[in-house]
Parts: structure tokens; C-alpha cells; sequence
């Protein structure tokens, strides 16, 4: 039977409503500035390090990395609706260029720098090692040191970020047995992958032997993001049910919302209000299911959100 006229305007304008709608909003967060100690070779480098604390218990700790040429203070915005859901937020600036290869992106060969990367996180338990100890600085700072780092972890990437917290994640399988377990998914933004080496692709390919939830959230190809480069390997490398969604008419700067600065508008296209909304609240909330282990069915195909997003043409299911 046909569905009467007055009926399906009603379906379009409750699709509208629930991906116009605004997420409501939050108590205050707090945004702590500092540094973070990487190994780089035979070097120790002092990465700026923004550490976002929510009003309350923090439910998970949150890696959020930039990408390629980018810093800390442009995914900001990003950074906040984490905190302000509940998660305790660590964001450092990795270099984009470095003669040892201690980048964030690979341009020759960063697997020793992200091992040290994973370093950070494979040994986070231990309050006197380096993670630890910027974390103690932080709290103190912000006045609450009664809290710990969190039990669970979710990495989000964005760009070469992407590629970079896949890469950690498999590292942290592979030499952190005891650390390992506290990962409880990846979010990827618009991941891309470096124009040398398989680090992303062989990061992939063995994650997804495991049961760690992997989901990302992409614009459309195009140079900006190296042709869905990153997507595209997700879509080859993970087998699982659901990878994900694409903004169809999104822009690379999607991750970095109202942080993204002018360059990144004149090169890759400003944020459009509904994909940042989008963005934001699937990221956020996918999250929180990980470290719950109740995802929110609403986020999912055939949940209300989600078919509000992709009635209204907002997001395609990526496959």
C-alpha cells in the first residue's frame, strides 16, 4: 500500500528534525596545555600535548591525533564534545617532518617512531613513565588529583592521524599483551594513507583478526584525502559487519569543525554545520558504546538517528 502524502511528509520532517537538531548541551570541560616525552632515535622530543578533562569520572580516555601538517589545537573542537561526553581527552602535535622519520605521517619510514608512540600507551599504567607523568601534570593543573587514567582506551584519527592510530593499535597487540585489552575501538576520520610503505594497510589486515570494533567517518574522494585513500583501504582490509559512513557532501576539515583554520578551509573546503553535527555526535557516541560495550542501536543502520542522517542524505553506508 502506498504511503499517504501527509505520512511521508512527516517521515522527511522528522529525518530533518533529528539531523538538524543541535546535540544538547554540555557541563563545562577543562583544557589543560603541556607536553608529552616521545622517543624520536636516539633523541627525546617534547611534544605539546592538550589534555581536555570532563566535569566528572572520566568513562574512557580518548587519543585524539591529527593529521599531516596539521597540530593539536585544530581538532579542539573535536576534543571538547569528547570531554563534554564524558571522556578524558589526550591530544598531542606529532611532527610532519623530522630527519630521523619521527612523524606523524610516513615519508620514509616512522614504524620506530610510532612504536614509541605505542610506548606512551603500552606502559600508561606505570604513573612514572612518560604518559603517565603528563597526565599527573595535567590533573594537577587542573585541579583534580584524585582521578587516574582510565581503564579503556579509544584512538581516533584523523587524516594521517587515521593511519597513525591503526598503526599504534597493532603495535600495542603485538608487543603490549597487558595493555592490549584496555584498547576498545578505532574511530577513523577521513583516514588517508601515506604515499609510502603499507603501514595502514598491514595495521588493518591484522586488526581485523581481532574483535576490536573499527569504524570510519569519510568525505568523497577526492585530493584532499588522497582519493579516500585511507577508506578505501578500510573497505579492502576490515571484514566486519559495519565499517562505517561517508558525508556526501563532506570536506576533509569535516573532523576539525569550528578549530579548522584558513588554510585548511582555502585547501580542503569548509565544515558544513550538518556533517561537523554528524560527525561529531557518531564519533562521540560510537565511542562511548566501545568502552560500555552497549553500543547505542540509534547510531547504527536502522536506528533513528542513523536513518535520519541517510533519509536526509547526510551520510551513505560505506561498502
Amino acid at each position: 500500500m502506498r504511503t499517504p502524502r501527509s505520512t511521508s511528509a512527516l517521515i522527511a520532517a522528522t529525518m530533518a528534525a533529528a539531523v538538524l537538531t543541535p546535540p544538547p548541551a554540555h557541563a563545562a570541560t577543562t583544557k589543560i596545555e603541556n607536553t608529552v616525552e616521545v622517543r624520536c632515535a636516539f633523541l627525546t622530543y617534547r611534544q605539546s600535548s592538550d589534555w581536555y578533562f570532563p566535569s566528572g569520572t572520566p568513562k574512557g580516555l580518548v587519543w585524539l591525533q591529527h593529521g599531516f601538517s596539521r597540530a593539536n589545537d585544530h581538532l579542539n573542537d573535536l576534543a571538547g564534545e569528547y570531554a563534554a561526553a564524558g571522556f578524558l581527552v589526550f591530544a598531542p602535535t606529532l611532527p610532519s617532518a623530522s630527519m630521523f622519520g619521527c612523524t606523524v605521517n610516513n615519508i620514509g619510514n616512522n614504524t620506530d617512531f610510532l612504536h614509541n608512540v605505542a610506548d606512551l600507551f603500552g606502559k600508561a599504567a606505570d604513573s612514572r613513565d612518560k604518559l603517565g607523568r603528563s597526565f599527573a601534570d595535567a590533573k594537577t593543573k587542573a585541579g583534580r588529583p584524585e582521578l587516574n587514567l582510565p581503564e579503556k582506551f579509544v584512538f581516533v584519527g584523523h587524516s594521517a592521524g587515521g593511519e597513525a592510530v591503526s598503526y599504534v593499535a597493532q603495535e600495542l597487540r603485538s608487543g603490549y599483551p597487558s595493555a592490549w585489552p584496555k584498547l576498545a575501538g578505532l574511530v577513523l576520520l577521513d583516514p588517508v594513507k601515506s604515499p609510502v610503505g603499507n603501514n595502514l594497510s598491514s595495521a588493518l589486515n591484522h586488526l581485523d583478526n581481532t574483535q576490536l570494533p573499527i569504524q570510519a567517518i569519510s568525505s568523497p574522494p577526492y585530493s584532499c584525502n588522497s582519493n579516500a585513500s585511507g577508506t578505501a583501504e578500510l573497505i579492502e582490509q576490515i571484514h566486519k559487519p559495519f565499517v562505517g559512513v561517508r558525508l556526501t557532501t563532506g570536506a576533509h576539515t569535516d573532523a576539525e569543525g569550528e578549530s579548522a583554520d584558513g588554510i585548511g578551509k582555502v585547501t580542503c573546503g569548509t565544515p558544513q554545520p550538518q556533517n561537523v553535527a554528524a560527525l561529531q555526535t557518531l564519533a562521540t557516541g560510537w565511542a562511548g558504546g566501545y568502552v560500555s560495550g552497549s553500543p547505542d542501536p540509534g547510531l547504527y543502520p536502522g536506528g533513528a538517528y542513523y536513518e535520519g542522517l541517510r533519509g536526509a542524505g547526510v551520510i551513505q553506508t560505506l561498502s
